[in-house]
């Protein structure tokens, strides 16, 4: 089954994990783990290293060890603080592609870009990123291989290694979320002594160098593509998140890699991974990806890492569940049965600007599969953000089968894995290192037009031509085939579009037609909490 990663998941949250960031990420993050075990009684074989490796993946959906009152981190209410709904929120509240209709402290600065240090939603995505990276440095200490020789028996020690492996990724990702959500921050390291105070502040250039480091050296360790366990990353998924790194280089360092991000986009579409191409009776073939058994193929030939969420073990009020109940009106049944669900939160649309999208390139809501909106009740046009009614509806994760069976029942929790990374993504990076001159064209336009034959039911005029695959292209076909996947504010600031007025959406900044904004709001502001409590660090300009 998908959930066989969190099965037996350990009650253990490592109090030792968290020493490893004090005093910075310690006090002012009030990160506090609920445990009932040490670690001198959890690594004690095999299976106690894998209990702690599903508590590393499990960071990315889970909130706590047991549920509503057991949030590893606090400051924040506990459903709201989980890693997947922050990040999504940080990524696509701040752009064209969604709003949120609610008036919860911290919400509505998403949109209006006008957050602070002080700020408790950027705060909690703050201290849910060093919390995975302090319970993965935990778990590395924990694995060395003087420690795996003396706990596992000589035919395990390979299989702790390639734990170790997978706890190096899921850090270097969390660290990857630093670089681009907040530029700067805290380093540490499985090698800095437990307890030391105030770890030091390494710059944008030095996080990017350690991460690409980090990618490079576990590229080889990781278990060779399509051959690990559902839920666990592989080789792929390090190239993937190479290829990332390299195509916003010139962002984090002021020097391009767009070559170096084909590379290692093409490293991944050459690894097995395929396209979903085979519609259901419920859904389109792209759909499929973002339905309830998005764990079998064909979707699971695309998705690259899933982060798991189930009905019944894998519980959150973030996530999937978030991005289908919070997407859903509570007043309309058929569209709570079209996801799958039977109650619905009212909160997240979109604005005109994405549904626009979809007529451009000779496409349409209804042609192009992907460009898939709720309209009954809802207006294009918002006049007042906190009314969900303005803005149509987005219907891209359904809480359904393949075959249309609603899984929601009367806990209306999701069971769609979040596709962390997809195949279709490296194709479209690739594709925008093409059209910036830095991979094959003709290679490049061959993917480009398989994501768009897929995309129209490979109906006549689909297909574009070498002289329309430009840049500018590619960023609208990375909307209209990755809307609601967490890339968009990413892509934004790659393009310059994000706080320049070339490039404006409704309520940007909080106006309605939309407006420029500072420029120092490419990046958050380090919370003012962790300054007080870490003399090393410096805020970043503007804040």
């Amino acid at each position: 089954m998908k959930n066989s990663l969190y099965r037996g998941l350990t009650a253990l949250t490592l109090s030792t994990a968290l020493l490893g960031l004090t005093t910075s990420c310690m006090k002012d993050l009030d990160q506090t783990p609920k445990f009932e075990l040490t670690p001198d009684k959890v690594y004690v074989d095999l299976n106690g290293y894998k209990q702690v490796l599903a508590k590393l993946y499990g960071g990315f959906a889970l909130t706590g060890p047991s549920g509503p009152g057991s949030g590893d981190i606090r400051g924040i209410d506990a459903g709201t603080s989980d890693y997947i709904r922050q990040y999504w929120s940080a990524q696509e509240l701040t752009t064209d592609e969604a709003v949120i209709a609610w008036n919860d402290p911290g919400v509505q600065e998403w949109h209006n870009m006008n957050w602070d240090a002080n700020g408790p939603l950027l705060r909690g995505l703050y201290n849910r990123s060093y919390y995975e990276i302090a319970i993965c440095n935990e778990f590395i200490r924990e694995a060395t291989d003087d420690k795996l020789s003396s706990r596992l028996g000589s035919g395990e020690q390979a299989q702790g290694k390639l734990f170790r492996a997978e706890a190096r990724f899921l850090r270097a990702v969390a660290y990857s979320h630093i670089i681009d959500l907040f530029g700067n921050g805290p380093f540490v390291t499985e090698n800095d002594a437990v307890g030391a105070s105030r770890p030091p502040y390494y710059t944008r250039k030095q996080l990017y160098d350690y991460v690409v480091s980090e990618l490079q050296a576990i590229s080889t360790e990781l278990a060779p593509a399509r051959t690990n366990e559902y839920g666990r990353v592989d080789q792929a998924a390090a190239h993937g998140y190479l290829a990332r790194m390299y195509l916003n280089a010139g962002v984090y360092t002021g020097t391009p890699e767009f070559a170096k991000a084909a590379e290692e986009a093409k490293k991944v579409i050459d690894s097995g991974y395929s396209l979903s191409t085979t519609a259901s009776a419920a859904s389109s073939a792209y759909g499929r990806n973002f339905l309830a058994d998005n764990n079998l193929p064909p979707a699971a030939n695309e998705i690259i890492w899933p982060v798991i969420f189930d009905i019944t073990r894998v519980q959150s009020f973030g996530g999937t569940t978030f991005l289908v109940n919070g997407a859903t009106s509570g007043a309309d049944g058929a569209w709570q049965r079209y996801v799958g669900q039977s109650t619905g939160w009212g909160g997240l649309r979109t604005t005109s600007a994405l549904v626009e999208k979809f007529f451009l390139a000779g496409g349409d809501t209804v042609r192009d599969t992907r460009g898939r909106f709720w309209a009954p009740g809802q207006t294009l046009a918002i006049s007042d953000l906190s009314q969900f009614t303005q803005g149509l509806g987005v219907i891209k994760y359904r809480n359904i089968t393949s075959n249309g069976t609603g899984l929601g029942g009367s806990l209306n929790f999701s069971g769609v894995d979040f596709p962390m990374l997809r195949l279709s993504d490296m194709m479209l990076i690739y594709a925008e290192a093409a059209a910036r001159g830095n991979a094959d064209r003709a290679i490049a336009l061959g993917y480009v037009n398989q994501i768009r034959a897929r995309a129209f039911r490979n109906a006549a005029g689909s297909a574009i031509t070498n002289a329309q695959m430009t840049p500018e292209f590619i960023l609208d076909e990375r909307a209209r085939e990755l809307h609601w996947e967490a890339t968009r504010r990413t892509d934004l600031i790659r393009y310059n579009r994000f706080v320049e007025a070339t490039y404006l959406w409704p309520w940007k900044g909080g106006v309605a037609a939309g407006r420029a904004v500072e420029p120092f709001r490419t990046i958050f502001p380090i919370p003012s909490s962790d300054l007080t409590a870490n003399s090393n660090l410096r805020q970043n300009p503007g804040y």
